[in-house]
């Protein structure tokens, strides 16, 4: 499954009413970390697809939904799961914590 592009219109539909677990990227064009991170994503979400869906939203064109999450920086990644946050990190991750903080939500 590729990534989902997230927005404010979709957001609880996509996310906080999906079946499985759902990690979604905060980010922005102009972010470096941001563009530094999105191959990692991509790979998360081929690596764990049909067990996790992957979605991004971009807050410069979606501020409500990351000022309901309090997100403050970016990028900023947050693994819902069952509609609630099961854990939340902020700036550059690598492959490994990455799906070793996707494991222990899943």
């Amino acid at each position: 499954m590729a990534e989902v592009t997230l927005t404010d219109q979709n957001f609880k539909s996509e996310v906080l009413e999906s079946k499985i677990p759902v990690l979604v990227d905060f980010w922005a064009e102009w972010c470096g970390p941001c563009r530094m991170v999105a191959p990692v994503v991509e790979k998360i979400a081929k690596a764990y697809s049909g067990k996790l869906k992957v979605g991004k939203i971009n807050v410069d064109d979606n501020s409500e939904t990351p000022q309901q999450y309090g997100v403050q920086s970016i990028p900023t990644l947050i693994v819902f799961k069952g509609g609630q946050i099961a854990n939340q990190m902020v700036g550059f991750q690598s492959e490994d914590k990455l799906k070793s903080i996707i494991d222990s939500a899943l």
